[in-house]
């Protein structure tokens, strides 16, 4: 608005020294008396008499034209404050108001609306403006619900969980308890490993409830502190421990190992690879539902520097996902068009990635008569 009003000043100030420089160039046009030569009486009479005929028509003559510049001044200064008032209104205006509007859309603030004005040049803009306003509008509002859904979802089944999962890790306690004492009386050969055979049994229900337990407390946790990540902790274990975590997915079906890993040290967070494998040989029980093949190998790539990786490949012999499909598998929430039958919130493989990466590692998947996971686990 203020250049605008200096723009207004600018020119009204030209205009008027304008008007200033044509009347007095219209008053030095005044003809001037000069000295006269010796005259008679008679001819000095006759001589004014003729002089004050022509000042009197050149001063109505110039009174005239003055009064036609000073009406054509006036009409180019109309003229003038019209054609700005009209670039104002369809161009300066329309301009100044969308890019008010752009910084409150910027500052997040969406309750703005821009004023309509169909009949200028920027009338389609400014209805394509508020549509797209009204649209981010809604957009954050199910943003925002389903985000409190999800939130209130996640808390209330985090917290229902807590209390069978806590009678399971109980009750594992009890029968391992007994069944110890009841493995120090035994005698018979066949008994005792009836006994070892079902105390490591109440083992394995037990670890696995330890780590639901975990899983159960860290998304409890995000959930009431709006964490944005749960934390991916690596160290250094030794490379048999993934062979473990295959080993401990009996209840999925037949896991057939082709090779052993090399014996090493590998930096990963043990909670999260049991999940990440875990993750992966639950898709291809619930979605291929065959034998699932893993293999081990060494492998170098050339990053910033040159580092060694174990490859593991879980290939399963199902389907595979439709080529459609494919490239969305690990965006968060998406589910393929032939899961629909199956329960999920479409977070397993979004997983997987992500605590790939975080663990130094990273993942690659593709259809080869089957669905087929590569794993790249950094060697230490």
């Amino acid at each position: 608005m203020k250049s605008v009003k200096k723009i207004l000043i600018t020119y009204t100030a030209l205009m008027l020294a304008a008007l200033g420089v044509l009347y007095l160039g219209f008053q030095k046009a005044m003809l001037k008396v000069e000295a006269l030569p010796s005259y008679t009486d008679e001819e000095l009479r006759l001589y004014r008499k003729i002089w004050n005929a022509m000042n009197e028509s050149m001063f109505q003559n110039r009174q005239t034209m003055f009064l036609y510049v000073f009406l054509f001044w006036l009409a180019i200064l109309i003229l003038g404050y019209t054609f700005l008032f009209v670039t104002y209104w369809t161009l300066v205006k329309p301009v100044r108001e969308m890019e008010k509007y752009a910084t409150e859309i910027a500052k997040g603030n969406l309750d703005v609306e821009l004023p309509m004005h169909k009949n200028n040049l920027f009338g389609s803009f400014t209805e394509s403006f508020s549509l797209m306003r009204e649209e981010l509008k809604a957009s954050r509002q199910r943003e925002i619900a389903a985000e409190k859904a999800k939130r209130e979802m996640v808390a209330e089944h985090s917290h229902d969980l807590k209390t069978p999962v806590a009678t399971i890790q109980a009750t594992c306690e009890v029968l391992e308890v007994k069944q110890r004492k009841r493995l120090e009386t035994l005698t018979e050969e066949e008994a005792k490993k009836d006994a070892e055979s079902t105390l490591e049994k109440i083992g394995v229900i037990h670890n696995k409830t330890q780590m639901i337990g975990q899983l159960v407390g860290n998304v409890f946790r995000a959930t009431l502190d709006d964490m944005e990540e749960i934390k991916v902790e690596t160290s250094e274990v030794p490379s048999g421990m993934i062979t473990g975590f295959f080993q401990n997915l009996k209840e999925y079906g037949n896991i057939i190992l082709e090779n052993a890993i090399q014996e090493c040290l590998v930096r990963i967070d043990p909670l999260r690879m049991e999940q990440v494998i875990d993750n992966i040989v639950g898709n291809a029980y619930k979605y291929a539902g065959t034998d699932v093949r893993v293999r081990f190998d060494e492998v170098e790539i050339e990053l910033q520097k040159r580092e060694r990786f174990i490859k593991i490949t879980i290939r399963d012999e199902g389907p595979g996902v439709p080529e459609s499909d494919l490239p969305l598998v690990t965006e968060k929430f998406y589910r393929g068009s032939d899961t629909k039958a199956q329960p999920g919130y479409g977070l397993g493989l979004y997983l997987v990635k992500t605590y790939m990466e975080r663990q130094g590692g990273g993942m690659e998947y593709y259809n080869d008569n089957g669905f087929v996971v590569e794993l790249l686990v950094k060697k230490v």
